[in-house]
């Protein structure tokens, strides 16, 4: 039997048949409905774990406002609830509340019969608790009117999405109740659930409420979440009956500092990175604090665990596979867990890597000859079942390895990298190693030479001759007859310099066993449209058993010059494959935009224009770096093990944001003006012209950064009217002071930092983080697998240092070079170790958001016209610069995206299919 209210059943109908078009989850509603409703004018119904739940249905007694104050509880008694109130008898509107709950995808059968437990006992009205809260304000109490229903419904139906439930909740609501402006939502079961939207319908038109949000139990947490209307307001034009849940929701996020930080909640707030180390488990993973005068850093989302036995500076561990906090919104979705990252990531980590450490006799093996590098691609990887049984389908891989089965044993074989699969000798040629630090995966290093000679700026009483060897001299002999003041006043000549930031951890490095590094400099030369490197400098520290601590190599027309030289570019390699993943992917994109997160939910509301804007640039980007901590950069991860600064990665790290990090050149225009790589042209239409035009990164980088800013732009321009609107902004204003002051404290007192007085202020600082969580973390992200994969081409370490004619080692070199090539690279299971885990780090997930794109979920995101059109116009702009790039890379006068053999630049194509595909650019820092 069906028990409904016509007038309600009707204006449903019409109202799903006019919404149906732009959402899922509105597709299908609960055909029954039970219950009856109630009108209180209250700021705030929130009832603690105490309170009976019969007073908690019929709302009789006293009724408590509770307010977070960091993570203590508040509670503010009013008057007892009058049943004459006007408002309870008024004659009102029949109005449905439609929640859009997700399921789990893959559900056991405990959780199935959970689900069926959990729809009872909604369907009964004792499982979920709404308010709609009015945006008018009550005289009497001076907060919003608020009216409550029991969502009810015998047993929910499925939208079309199987995984998609519906639960409604009826109010009868008073004639001046206003428009709804919030809807509170309290969990009366004992578990989580995952709130996707609410649609309120019985109004003019449906007002939607997107969430997409875990709801937490009223067990774990006596306060009601808000969920605002997708409407956006600046703090000063908030409805005066949702100023206080906007506070309320801002201070509930922000946590009290203090306390180890629970699953289930949403608590944003700061620490250092002193989570690294475990000196608790071994003397040898005991690492320094990142954070602070001698190694500053920015700072990541505090977590609150103990600190360990042997050093109270370091915070306990939690060890794989358990997970690491981070705030309840910010873990992966079910789909992205199940095709992809966390699922995949724990999987390499956690079952492939010690499977293939087993596969090895021992981990010191080289390779023999070129072909067991082949080897990896065309026979695989034997790894013998054992105790590993079951280990294929726990991987969930997709492209990183084709699976084949043989008796008792798997067999892993690895995808060809781009890099060779066109041309399997191309790394070995000069040309290409030039090519690849404009069009290669760290394209961000290469900078025009100004000056001569070049010089360092350390200490010279600890380094040596702060002089470069590199001097006049050797370069005239490769200008082929150009002079090198005209050169480097032509803008011809350009170098990549390691050295400062290399030379203080070297001695350190090369103590470690099977690592043996150089701080490098290499200086190229642009002639008739190439990029040809024509001197490395490699520099060890000064010795007491050395006077020679810098060679200077040049390419050689011998067979033994050449085989130093491919040894030199080798090291050369390897150091920017360091300086690569550990300062231009972890710390100037991962690192940074977990700060900015930070800021952003703790100092912006969820209706703040500014969050709306910036929150798709921030999804996955905690998870992610929680992962990394826990198995990538930690003491004894992946990184130390398999790159060649080893336990001093992050260290090295830290260096560099001390010594060259600042927000205001993170601006992709900036930044080019800076390393010399383009010159400020106000008839160009980023203000900048290219000095090699050919330049693919910076080129397609700038089409997208123009979209970005022009984007970004008319958005801020569009809610920020008035001359002193930004200014004024108290919570923008508290954002931009929070990211100085707190994410980047040890950063705190430099001059750089923009000011944030005007919009174009405002649009400047915006457009710089949407562009490091999308285009830049694309550029030298996802390139990964396609150029590390072939691991001569990238080796991400070297294990000898080349080899002097003085010594033992040169017989054996001259002997046979290849194995002394070979020998110096990374082992097999190092390479096979950072082969899987750059291919991961490579893929984008089923789930990804593309720049520009809107997930199906999220379409609902604001309620404004003009934002949309503007977002359109973004859409469009993206899909133009799809084809221009498409195009560039068919353009034959371009040698760095065409030729034979040349793989196209195409790691700023806008969107990608799954999988690792060396293109597509992302909302956010996801992986």
């Amino acid at each position: 039997m069906f028990v409904s209210q016509p007038t309600t059943t009707h204006l449903l109908k019409s109202e799903h048949i006019a919404s149906s078009a732009s959402t899922t989850s509105s597709r299908s509603f609960i055909d029954t409905f039970l219950g009856t409703s109630k009108t209180i004018n209250i700021s705030r119904r929130r009832r603690s774990n105490k309170q009976e739940f019969s007073s908690k249905v019929t709302g009789v007694g006293s009724i408590r406002a509770v307010i977070s104050s960091g993570d203590s509880i508040v509670e503010t008694k009013t008057a007892p609830i009058d049943k004459s109130n006007g408002a309870l008898t008024a004659k009102g509107t029949d109005v449905k509340v439609v929640l859009t709950i997700r399921k789990k995808m893959k559900e056991k059968l405990h959780e199935k019969v959970e689900y069926l437990w959990e729809s009872f006992i909604n369907g009964i009205g004792q499982g979920i608790l709404i308010q709609l809260v009015s945006e008018e304000i009550d005289p009497e109490t001076n907060s919003g009117k608020t009216i409550e229903s029991n969502v009810r419904g015998w047993l929910p139906r499925e939208s079309d999405s199987t995984y998609l439930v519906e639960y409604a909740a009826n109010f009868t609501v008073p004639s001046d109740f206003g428009c709804p402006g919030a809807v509170l939502v309290t969990n009366l079961q004992s578990k989580e659930f995952f709130l996707m939207e609410i649609v309120v319908h019985g109004f003019k038109e449906p007002m939607f409420f997107p969430a997409n949000s875990w709801i937490h139990s009223r067990e774990d947490n006596p306060e009601s979440r808000i969920i605002f209307k997708n409407q956006a307001y600046l703090p000063s034009q908030t409805p005066a009956g949702l100023k206080d849940l906007r506070r309320e929701d801002l201070l509930s996020m922000r946590g009290n500092g203090k306390g180890e930080r629970k699953e289930f909640e949403r608590i944003y707030d700061y620490a250092k990175y002193n989570d690294l180390g475990n000196p608790d488990k071994d003397d040898d993973l005991a690492r320094p604090v990142l954070g602070g005068e001698e190694r500053p850093y920015p700072r990541r989302c505090r977590t609150g665990r103990p600190p360990t036995k042997t050093d109270p500076s370091t915070e306990s561990r939690i060890e794989k596979p358990d997970p690491v906090y981070v705030p309840r919104d910010e873990t992966f979705e079910e789909i992205k867990q199940a095709t992809f990252s966390a699922g995949r990531l724990k999987g390499v980590l956690h079952n492939l890597i010690p499977s293939l450490a087993a596969a090895f006799s021992s981990e010191e093996i080289p390779f023999g000859c070129f072909s067991d590098i082949d080897k990896l691609y065309s026979d695989g990887v034997i790894i013998k079942n054992g105790d590993n049984s079951g280990l294929f389908e726990k991987l969930l891989l997709t492209s990183l390895l084709t699976k084949a089965m043989s008796a008792g044993k798997g067999l892993f074989k690895y995808n060809i990298p781009s890099i060779i699969q066109r041309d399997r000798f191309s790394w070995l040629r000069d040309n290409e190693f030039a090519r690849q630090t404009l069009a290669g995966v760290n394209p961000v290093n290469i900078e025009t030479l100004k000056d001569f000679p070049i010089l360092s700026k350390l200490d010279p009483a600890v380094y040596g001759p702060p002089e470069s060897l590199i001097t006049k001299e050797l370069i005239n002999l490769e200008l082929q007859g150009m002079d090198v003041d005209e050169a480097i006043e032509n803008k011809r000549l350009f170098i990549i310099d390691y050295h400062d930031l290399l030379l203080p951890f070297i001695k350190k490095m090369n103590s470690l066993p099977g690592r043996k590094a150089y701080a490098s400099r290499t200086v190229f030369f642009y002639n008739k449209g190439a990029l040809q490197p024509i001197a490395i400098e490699l520099s060890v520290p000064p010795s007491a058993s050395s006077t020679i601590n810098k060679r200077v190599y040049t390419h050689g027309h011998d067979a033994t010059k050449y085989w130093i030289w491919k040894l030199a570019k080798a090291h050369v390699c390897s150091n920017d494959a360091g300086v690569h993943q550990l300062v231009n992917h972890w710390l100037r994109t991962h690192a940074c935009m977990e700060a900015y997160t930070i800021a952003t939910h703790r100092q912006l509301s969820s209706m703040h224009p500014v969050f709306k804007l910036l929150h798709p640039h921030m999804r996955y980007t905690l998870e992610i770096n929680a992962l990394a901590r826990q198995n990538l950069i930690n003491g004894g991860g992946i990184i130390e093990a398999c790159f060649s600064p080893g336990r001093y990665s992050m260290e090295l790290s830290s260096a560099a944001y001390k010594s060259s990090w600042r927000f205001d050149m993170e601006a992709l225009p900036a930044d080019l003006i800076r390393r010399g790589m383009a010159v400020e042209d106000s008839s160009m239409p980023c203000g900048v012209r290219l000095v090699i035009e050919d330049y693919p990164y910076a080129a397609d980088g700038l089409l997208v950064w123009s979209a970005i800013k022009e984007w970004v732009e008319s958005y801020v321009a569009h809610f920020y009217t008035e001359p002193n609107s930004v200014s004024s902004d108290v919570e923008l204003q508290a954002w931009w002071s929070e990211i100085k002051n707190k994410g980047h404290y040890d950063k705190r007192n430099e001059p750089w930092w923009p000011k944030l007085q005007t919009k174009e202020d405002l649009s400047g600082i915006v457009t710089i983080m949407v562009w490091i969580a999308s285009g830049q973390h694309a550029a030298i992200n996802f390139g990964q697998y396609p150029f590390g994969g072939y691991v001569p081409n990238r080796p991400t370490l070297m294990r000898k240092l080349i080899p002097q004619e003085h010594e033992p080692a040169y017989e054996d070199f001259l002997m046979n070079p290849q194995n002394a090539f070979l020998s110096s690279i990374p082992t097999q299971l190092q390479a096979t170790k950072v082969m899987a885990v750059q291919d991961t780090l490579s893929t984008h997930s089923p789930d990804e958001e593309y720049l520009g794109q809107l997930h199906q979920f999220h379409q609902r995101w604001i309620n404004d016209n003009e934002i949309l059109k503007s977002f359109s116009k973004f859409s469009s702009k993206l899909e133009e610069i799809d084809e221009i790039i498409n195009a560039r890379n068919k353009d034959h006068s371009l040698k760095n995206r065409t030729g034979a053999g040349v793989p196209p630049y195409e790691l700023l194509l806008p969107t990608s299919e799954p999988g690792v595909t060396g293109r597509g650019v992302p909302n956010s820092v996801s992986i």
